[in-house]
């Protein structure tokens, strides 16, 4: 039984089993419409508001798979129920490969109009849940579709957030030349570089965010070579100081990428100004990957070492320390002086957080 509100077409051209169909279904609380051939059948449905359509098999002109293929090629088709007298298996077969949703053989007995009311209620749940399947996928895909859009647009916006930060950076870092450049003061000029050398390596990691489609990692690789780069170039003595890098493809977060970059700011700038009291020599960045997760960084030279004199000694207590221990700390990394290496070793393993990166072909 239903509640009344399910529509059913009915299309045979067998007017007395019509009519007999349509009583009988009435009687069960159907609103019942019938249709002498397929192209009415059609024709009442381009109309709208049936639910259910009971098909016929044999009729003039076009035959019921005929017309069940036109109505499932219909937008949003309602279920059919194929309906025929025939004992041959094949119709039926052909009938659900057509898109029926059921089918039902007519019978002379009373059991007919039952079977049929209980395929056209199986019907009818059956698309209901269809619908609801449906409803919901969308729903998922439309939520889907939101999220990308906007974590689109979250990536553009921190895009263009890096590159603000970034240009204001470098701004401070040219104040900060400027400002060391115009002092008499060689300790001034020292102190006011050092500040414009870790200001840069801040700066560094916001370019490459905001030329990079992943905002939230930096290929750390690629942004060591880049900062490098820059210590080398703004050493005094730039070319001469045989500063070189060997880095292979790891990722970490921007937070972790800034301490990395600071920590090989300081390391190296300590090398330069110690390392070398006589003259020049290697200094060598150092980046693995280790198979646990974990990333080893290493800034070395072959220098006079930490306690050589005559060179002056290297403070323990001093700024640059103090920044590497902080930097340490935000990394949660292991860190320490390798005393077996001639001259100075510093190194640090902490955990990448991150997938490792593959390098380009």
């Amino acid at each position: 039984m239903t509640d009344g509100s399910l529509r059913v077409l009915y299309v045979d051209d067998d007017l007395g089993l019509a009519r007999l169909v349509q009583k009988g279904l009435e009687r069960r609380g159907y609103a019942v419409e019938t249709v002498q051939d397929g192209a009415a059948g059609l024709a009442r449905l381009a109309a709208g508001g049936i639910d259910v359509v009971a098909l016929d098999h044999y009729m003039p002109g076009q035959d019921g798979i005929q017309t069940l293929e036109a109505i499932r090629a219909l937008p949003d088709p309602p279920p059919v129920v194929y309906v025929t007298g025939t004992q041959e298996s094949s119709v039926a077969v052909a009938a659900l490969k057509a898109g029926a949703s059921d089918y039902v053989l007519k019978t002379i007995g009373t059991e007919f109009i039952p079977l049929l009311a209980a395929a056209i209620d199986q019907a009818e749940q059956g698309m209901r849940l269809r619908r609801a399947k449906e409803a919901a996928e969308a729903e998922v895909r439309e939520a889907r579709d939101r999220f990308e859009a906007l974590a689109a647009e979250r990536a553009l916006l921190m895009r263009e957030v890096n590159h603000r930060v970034g240009n204001s950076l470098q701004i401070i870092a040219a104040l900060l030349h400027l400002q060391s450049s115009a002092s008499p003061n060689e300790d001034v000029k020292a102190a006011l570089a050092g500040a414009n050398r870790r200001v840069m390596a801040v700066a560094q990691v916001h370019r490459r965010l905001y030329t990079s489609d992943d905002v939230q990692a930096v290929a750390l690789d690629h942004y060591l070579k880049a900062l490098v780069e820059d210590l080398r170039g703004s050493a005094e003595d730039g070319d001469t100081h045989q500063l070189s890098l060997e880095a292979e493809p790891v990722e970490v977060d921007p937070d972790k990428a800034v301490a990395v970059g600071v920590v090989v700011t300081e390391l190296v700038l300590n090398a330069l100004k110690y390392a070398y009291p006589d003259g020049k020599g290697p200094i060598r960045v150092k980046l693995a990957a280790e198979p646990n997760g974990r990333v080893l960084l290493a800034v070395e030279d072959d220098g006079v070492g930490r306690d050589a004199t005559p060179a002056p000694p290297r403070s323990q207590k001093g700024l640059g320390r103090m920044i590497v221990k902080a930097m340490a700390t935000k990394l949660e990394a292991k860190w320490g002086q390798d005393e077996t290496h001639p001259g100075m070793r510093v190194f640090l393993g902490f955990d990448g957080h991150s997938r490792p990166r593959q390098s380009a072909a």
